[in-house]
């Protein structure tokens, strides 16, 4: 009996000494990492920053023709194509842009920069904020004579799979789909031959993205 009891007592030490340990180690754990918590943090864009919408610089110089890039900006995601010859025909053949419910991009979603007929400050690169202006979902990119879209001679542009709103290789919606208004434009400029800065206007324009009709 004595010894049955000195054994449950060694037991129930032991259970309190490692009991005891883990406690220690488990507050530790959380010591350390309350400490590296302000360390991490501190990697991460200050909020304000964030808020403010610092413009970002993208190099191009890996971009080919026919490629694409998304970036964000403000959280937003901005498609950046490199348009060749062909795409850019496209964009002037009668018959494609009889389709669009804006050609002439009237309704104010772009800088006075982009508001031609390829919507952009260099014809050769489109910039875009790829949210739909229906209800904001995200189109994508899908070449010319895609089975995807069901458009008979689909020129290639950009198609929203939730709702089925239709954009040309410019950010021009289509007619007779749910959204209303082109894809918006975001203020930029290039920097350098081939760095482009997104969110920020030319020395010459003071285009405020918070104008447009809809994003």
């Amino acid at each position: 009996m004595t010894d049955t009891l000195a054994h449950a007592g060694l037991d129930a030490e032991v259970l309190r000494r490692d009991f005891l340990v883990l406690m220690a180690g488990a507050l530790g754990a959380v010591g350390a990492a309350s400490a590296l918590w302000p360390f991490v943090a501190s990697l991460n864009p200050a909020a304000d920053t964030i808020a403010a919408g610092a413009p970002i610089d993208v190099d191009l110089s890996p971009l080919q023709p026919g490629q694409q890039i998304t970036v964000l900006w403000r959280g937003r995601p901005v498609v950046i194509r490199r348009r060749t010859g062909e795409e850019l025909a496209s964009l002037q053949a009668p018959q494609d842009i009889a389709r669009l419910a804006d050609p002439a991009s009237l309704a104010a979603q772009q800088p006075d920069y982009a508001k031609n007929w390829h919507r952009s400050a260099n014809p050769e690169y489109l910039v875009m904020v790829a949210i739909c202006t229906h209800l904001g979902c995200l189109p994508g990119f899908e070449a010319a004579g895609s089975a995807a879209v069901a458009v008979d001679n689909w020129p290639g542009g950009y198609f929203c799979r939730c709702h089925g709103s239709k954009y040309d290789l410019a950010g021009r919606v289509f007619k007779s789909v749910p959204a209303p208004y082109n894809l918006p434009v975001p203020p930029y400029h290039f920097v350098g031959d081939a760095t482009l800065r997104v969110g920020e206007n030319p020395p010459d324009s003071r285009f405020d993205f918070s104008d447009i009709v809809q994003i």
